[in-house]
């Protein structure tokens, strides 16, 4: 017979398990990867602060993407670290942290869609209408695009948490190495059927929109890159759209099969994997991909390179 505790304002995180021999080796893999991770895409928000060049809408729009990984990164990772080197009965969580652990977890990865919604927006723009770009893409409607893409999943998830939060809890562990909405109503002995359709919809809605928008800019970028005779345009646009498909597969792969793998408790140990890939994959890649990309980042970069390597020269002589 299981035992119930009601309403516990402590709860325990069932976390990461693994021997003893590679606590170690894993806890250096995860702070690597964060620590990778954190300085990629800080290195990158504040090359896009000191480099005029690249105040352009598509980095700029960038820029939420990056904001979104450092606070989910953040958000998680330390947590997670901290409990790889804890027995399971120590590692312990507040409820109210747990709420908000859910809440920024569920923002981070609807915001992560609503960004690369609104840059599927601005390549469509870029590329099917590039004489009036520059009258379109204006700082307004850059900004109007930035608080619609973290707005809307507020709302959202506003009410997804407040729909775990009004349950009554009969149980105390996290069956995950963090809290997120369906851990948060795991807790519950009350009838969760209105969570059920509500993150039904929620999901379905979100993933509807993110690809119904990918699918329907890039499909008009397809068509005007068939009808063009502009190999010039043709190529710019293979390259950047390329790049951003690739960053939105492996986001929405890896965060789907977290989701989906939830409805399956006995497959929690690959349902932790995805959803630590994630926030590992993504987050380091996004950087890596758009920098590779980008003709103004290797060009600031090759820059800095030299003039460095020429001050070292200067002071010889």
């Amino acid at each position: 017979m299981e035992n119930y505790t009601f309403n516990s304002l402590t709860l325990q995180l069932e976390g990461l398990n693994f021997t003893r021999d590679l606590v170690y080796i894993i806890f250096f893999l995860v702070l690597t990867f964060y620590i990778f991770t954190m300085t990629l895409n800080l290195g990158f928000l504040i090359l896009i602060v000191i480099d005029k060049n690249l105040h352009q809408p598509m980095y700029l729009l960038f820029c939420n993407l990056t904001v979104s990984d450092i606070i989910g990164g953040t958000e998680i990772f330390p947590r997670i670290l901290s409990d790889i080197l804890k027995p399971p009965s120590e590692r312990l969580i507040s409820y109210y942290e747990c709420v908000v652990q859910a809440f920024i977890t569920q923002w981070f990865g609807a915001t992560s869609h609503t960004v690369l919604m609104a840059m599927a927006f601005d390549r469509y723009v870029a590329i099917c209408n590039p004489l009036r770009y520059s009258a379109i893409m204006t700082n307004k409607m850059i900004l109007k695009l930035s608080v619609s893409a973290w707005g809307v999943p507020f709302i959202f998830v506003v009410v997804l948490i407040g729909l775990s939060v009004r349950l009554n809890r009969c149980r105390t562990l996290i069956t995950n190495p963090f809290c997120d909405n369906a851990s948060l109503f795991k807790l519950s002995c009350d009838s969760v059927v209105i969570n059920n359709i509500y993150g039904l919809f929620y999901t379905v809605l979100l993933l509807v929109a993110s690809v119904g928008c990918i699918v329907l800019t890039y499909g008009k970028i397809a068509m005007v890159c068939l009808t063009s005779k502009n190999k010039s345009l043709n190529r710019k646009a293979l390259q950047t759209c390329s790049t951003h498909l690739v960053v939105y597969l492996i986001m929405s792969f890896s965060g789907f099969t977290g989701i989906a793998l939830h409805r399956f408790p006995q497959y929690s140990d690959y349902r932790k994997i995805s959803i630590l890939l994630f926030f590992i994959v993504p987050g380091s890649l996004n950087t890596i991909i758009y920098g590779v990309q980008s003709k103004e980042i290797r060009k600031f970069l090759l820059n800095m390179f030299k003039s460095n390597k020429v001050l070292p020269l200067k002071n010889r002589k």
